[in-house]
């Protein structure tokens, strides 16, 4: 009885230093892949309205070729899209009064996928064509975003605010063409 009782507690021992290390492990990991603190850290963007350089020596005003209001998929997202062309041809995605939760690996999409509301539209944005235009700058203000030269705003309709981390998305805008 004695021996059974001895080998119990050697192997106790062993077990429980193995579990303690496997649970920070996990700890550790599962940090990392959430990010729980950025539920409480916005980070705000002021970007300034783009503009070109002119020869006149005015500031000029950009055109906005589209349009669109984000709604909520996986967080709640407020603010407005637009896409501006500025007088040398460069076009700007525009996002304005960006409202929306913090979050792992953020990115702006620029897709060909619907937008869909509710849970139907949280997935879609990188089923099909989709441009990523970078790691979201912050949560919340406003923010430009460089378009490629060859983008074809005929094909790419939708913004969507992407978390690459955990293939959802944020909150969406269809673009609407500017008349």
């Amino acid at each position: 009885m004695r021996t059974v009782t001895a080998l119990v507690a050697f192997l106790r021992k062993p077990l429980g230093i193995v579990l303690s290390g496997l649970a920070v492990v996990l700890l550790a990991v599962g940090l990392y892949g959430f990010q729980p603190w950025k539920l409480w850290v916005d980070e705000t963007v002021h970007d300034a309205l783009p503009t070109a350089a002119s020869t006149t020596g005015a500031r000029p005003i950009p055109s906005v070729l589209a349009t669109g209001e984000l709604i909520s998929h996986e967080h709640t997202t407020k603010g407005s899209v637009r896409v501006l062309q500025l007088p040398d041809g460069t076009r700007t995605l525009r996002l304005e009064g960006l409202d929306t939760s913090n979050g792992p690996d953020l990115r702006v999409l620029v897709t060909d996928a619907p937008v869909k509301k509710g849970t139907a539209g949280w997935r879609v944005f990188d089923d099909g064509k989709h441009v990523s235009l970078g790691k979201l700058k912050g949560n919340k203000g406003d923010q430009n975003y460089a378009l490629p030269a060859d983008l074809d705003l005929a094909t790419y309709t939708s913004v969507s605010i992407w978390c690459d981390r955990f293939d959802v998305s944020f909150g969406a805008a269809e673009l609407k063409r500017a008349a």
